[in-house]
């Protein structure tokens, strides 16, 4: 399915049709009668023509056919990218024991205790690593495995997402079974995992699992590589408990809750990234200052990039789905 630890576009199109074009959605931009894609947001391919400049959407046939490998994991980009990409974007990915030990910060306050899903260690080579717990999950009185599914658990400025998901190290591309994974959305998995035994019901509580974590990132490219990365896992989840692939289908949906849930944003503003704009704006002429009665204009810029006002913003608030409610909310009225 995957070339290590790289998703092919042109295999994801061939193998399951429709569910790239999902992937690319912009659901913010989109509209029912005229769906947008995400956007490059980098000008590292703009070398490969004008369909691939920072502002370009990433439309499917950029990026399959004879283009199939143009979009790659950082650990496969040029060191001079790589180091490009971490001077203009402060783009630095974070080691997988790193991700380990903070997702389990937060799930040792939601169990009350440690070692719930792995203990932190040290390999053979000296570096640290972790030891995954056999047992099954057991979980504290008056909170069932349901509870911790559908908890709500977001990662900022994912990259390619390896807080949500550890199907390889980012900083070395070293692949990591799916039993051994650390992220967000692997321990929702691990769990729907010990407790669905029929497709059924592990189809539902997965899609649960997606409706609950949730990412953003600026960069188009990374932003696919974490979506395809993130429908990926479920589906290594569900070979690994069923020795299976599921229907079409339910990957579509699967896909669809992700192009939702993560979605392309700059974080300081809780904007589409670069929508902000200055207008020009006409002001009524001084007779007094000028007889001829000549009017003047001015540049006026975005009150919110001027007032660093993160609701004051004349760009396109990024939205999300509330699956609760089933109604799209903008992300800048979460945030307080």
């Amino acid at each position: 399915m995957a070339n290590e630890i790289d998703i092919l576009e042109n295999e994801l199109r061939d193998r399951y049709p429709d569910v790239l074009d999902i992937l690319l959605l912009d659901r913010t931009a989109s509209t029912e009668k005229q769906p947008k894609n995400i956007f490059f947001a980098t000008d590292n391919y703009k070398k490969i023509g004008p369909d691939y400049s920072f502002v370009s959407p990433i439309r499917k046939e950029l990026i399959t056919g004879r283009h199939g490998s143009v979009i790659t994991p950082r650990i496969k980009k040029s060191l001079a990218v790589q180091k490009s990409r971490s001077k203009d974007m402060a783009e630095v990915f974070t080691p997988v024991w790193v991700c380990n030990a903070q997702n389990n910060l937060v799930d040792n306050a939601w169990f009350g205790g440690e070692g719930v899903f792995n203990t932190e260690t040290t390999g053979k080579d000296g570096k640290p690593s972790w030891t995954t717990t056999e047992n099954k999950i057991a979980f504290p009185q008056g909170k069932t495995w349901q509870d911790y599914v559908k908890d709500n658990r977001m990662e900022i400025s994912c990259g390619e997402a390896p807080y949500i998901t550890s199907r390889y190290d980012t900083t070395n591309g070293s692949v990591i079974p799916a039993e051994n994974r650390i992220g967000i959305l692997d321990r929702k998995l691990r769990v729907v995992n010990e407790n669905c035994d029929t497709q059924e019901a592990w189809l539902e509580a997965a899609g649960t699992a997606l409706k609950s974590t949730y990412a953003y990132e600026w960069q188009g490219d990374s932003l696919l590589i974490a979506r395809e990365s993130i429908l990926y896992a479920v589906l290594d989840n569900f070979r690994l408990k069923f020795d299976d692939v599921p229907n079409l289908e339910s990957i579509k949906k699967f896909a669809e809750i992700i192009s939702w849930n993560v979605w392309q944003m700059d974080g300081l503003k809780c904007v589409i990234p670069c929508s902000c704009k200055s207008k020009e704006v006409t002001e009524e002429p001084d007779l007094f200052a000028d007889p001829a009665g000549r009017a003047k204009t001015r540049t006026e810029p975005c009150e919110g990039c001027a007032k660093d006002n993160i609701r004051k913003h004349n760009g396109i608030y990024c939205k999300i789905m509330d699956w609760d409610a089933c109604k799209q909310i903008k992300f800048v009225d979460m945030v307080k």
